[in-house]
């Protein structure tokens, strides 16, 4: 499967230190935002996030290097299912100072390895192609709505 990785960003009018306890609550992109408000990422932790839309999706934080960078494994394919190394895509989140802005990057890798068929990991990847770009929009207008 030649659809491995997917690389996205987004320039928010916020600082650092104002982006990063959002990244840092584990699954923001996914769940409703009022369920993590205030949760911060720890490394081995897993929580299960719900989407009212999607279902439930279980997320351990993997790496976190305050505040430019956190790392987590989800099962963006198996809602409702726990999560393994098999079953589960990688999502790095880097945030990046540009003055008085953040560029916040997402990378999410690891299709290729889910043990699943060729349809269903093409559709994984497809599904969040097409998902990172409005979970983006949506969170820089909640980090700028909240100045």
């Amino acid at each position: 499967m030649s659809e491995e990785l997917i690389e996205r960003e987004t320039l928010i009018a916020a600082p650092v230190e104002r982006v990063w306890p959002l990244v840092a609550e584990p699954g923001f992109w996914v769940s409703d935002p009022a369920a993590a408000a205030g949760i911060l990422a720890k490394p081995g932790e897993t929580l299960v996030v719900k989407d009212p839309e999607y279902g439930d999706f279980p997320v351990r934080v993997e790496k976190v290097e305050p505040p430019t960078y956190v790392a987590y494994r989800w099962a963006s394919a198996f809602p409702g299912k726990e999560l393994t190394a098999d079953n589960s895509t990688l999502v790095e989140f880097t945030l990046i100072a540009e003055g008085d802005k953040t560029r916040l990057r997402v990378v999410e890798s690891g299709f290729g390895a889910l043990v699943a068929s060729e349809e269903l990991r093409r559709k994984a990847f497809q599904d969040n192609v097409g998902g990172w770009p409005q979970v983006l929009d949506a969170f820089k207008e909640r980090v700028e709505r909240s100045e």
